[in-house]
């Protein structure tokens, strides 16, 4: 059910034989095994989630599965990053082993993209790819990680250095649980949205600028409405470019930045990935700017807007001090963008202009970095 109350919007992600649909609406945990049914061999699932959302969705999703038929099982794994590991790979791997999951049987990832991340590389390695659904529950998830078909762990040497492509059969994007999430959280999703206009849809921008609020307050069609637009986006740059061989690298504005102030951090609650992007998103700017390449107006205004929401837009508002350039141009060199040994950053020409280089002086951005740490 959307939010008006009609069918839910489907977004489809057109890649051949591995196409599928986002969709987005109301009430979809509880039509959750209607909308599955069709697309598995036979009725039978485990869901892969965290202590936190089973309580607040599991009897939902479940509630909409048993309806359909669905045999279902439970494996539940800590909140948070540190469940993108070996250790707990291994230790979900094992588990659907132990639960006799077959090549026909799904794998449904119920929770945020740390869920999502893990769940779907248990999946694309399990008898070699098994049946995959996400189903997500943070804005961030919903508008970028469920979609595409990203899966990866972390290593120690960096963040998502350890994964694989494999697409879901479908994604479920039910905005009626983005009302349980901490106003922290829908901010760290709300980076990711305003990313999608930056990159590409100035007009985007524009209508975040007057309805950010409302949908940061708990509007149900303002927030379907930038999901949709967000998955639309996404879905057109993943069709074009599955295998992030060019332009599907635009998805990752500000995200060499924020990768690297991630593993700074130490991939803990001091610092969420969406505020992380909100950072690195302002950082692409200000490079952009310094560079000659982006009016500084339009630098000010992505500034401005991420801070008045409540996003950080440097270090010292994410209470990161003491970060040093050094040890974040070292992470970045770990980028998985990386070619030649040389950085791959997305800037920007100005709001929805965004592009993809691999000329930058690393001077330059060391400076950059240095102002910014400072700030």
């Amino acid at each position: 059910m959307s939010a008006d109350g009609g069918a839910p919007i489907r977004v489809p992600v057109a890649l051949g034989p591995r196409s599928y649909d986002v969709v987005v609406g109301s009430g979809l945990l509880a039509d959750a095994g209607a909308l599955l049914r069709p697309l598995l061999a036979r009725p039978r699932a485990v869901v892969i989630t965290d202590a936190e959302v089973a309580t607040h969705h599991l009897p939902s999703l479940r509630q909409g599965l048993d309806a359909a038929g669905f045999r279902l099982d439970e494996v539940e794994v800590p909140t948070g990053e540190g469940s993108k590991s070996f250790g707990e790979l291994e230790r979900v791997l094992e588990r659907l082993i132990e639960l006799e999951i077959e090549r026909d049987d799904a794998v449904i990832a119920l929770g945020g993209g740390v869920v999502g991340d893990l769940a779907g590389l248990a999946a694309s390695l399990l008898r070699r790819g098994v049946p995959f659904v996400q189903v997500p529950t943070t804005l961030l998830a919903q508008v970028d990680s469920s979609v595409g078909g990203k899966t990866a762990i972390n290593s120690r040497h960096g963040k998502n250095l350890v994964g694989a492509f494999y697409q879901p059969r479908l994604v479920l994007a039910d905005v009626d649980v983005l009302a349980t999430l901490p106003r922290r959280e829908l901010l760290a999703g709300y980076a990711e949205v305003v990313k999608y206009g930056l990159l590409g849809d100035a007009d985007f921008v524009d209508w975040l600028e007057a309805n950010g609020p409302r949908l940061l307050a708990g509007d149900t069609a303002a927030q379907t409405h930038a999901v949709v637009t967000s998955c639309r986006a996404k879905a057109a740059i993943v069709a074009a470019d599955e295998r992030e061989r060019g332009d599907r690298a635009l998805l990752n504005l500000g995200h060499t930045f924020a990768h690297a102030l991630e593993a700074e951090a130490g991939y803990g609650d001091r610092l969420l990935h969406g505020e992380a992007v909100a950072i690195g998103m302002v950082m692409a700017f200000e490079l952009s700017s310094r560079l000659g390449l982006c009016p500084l107006q339009d630098t000010v205004r992505v500034r401005r807007h991420l801070a008045a929401v409540g996003l950080p837009t440097n270090a010292r508002e994410a209470g990161l001090d003491g970060f040093d350039t050094v040890a974040l141009l070292a992470h970045m060199r770990q980028d998985k963008k990386v070619r030649d040994g040389r950085l791959t950053f997305v800037l920007a020409h100005g709001i929805g202009r965004a592009f993809l280089t691999r000329e930058v002086d690393v001077a330059s951005v060391a400076e950059m970095l240095d102002r910014e740490l400072a700030a």
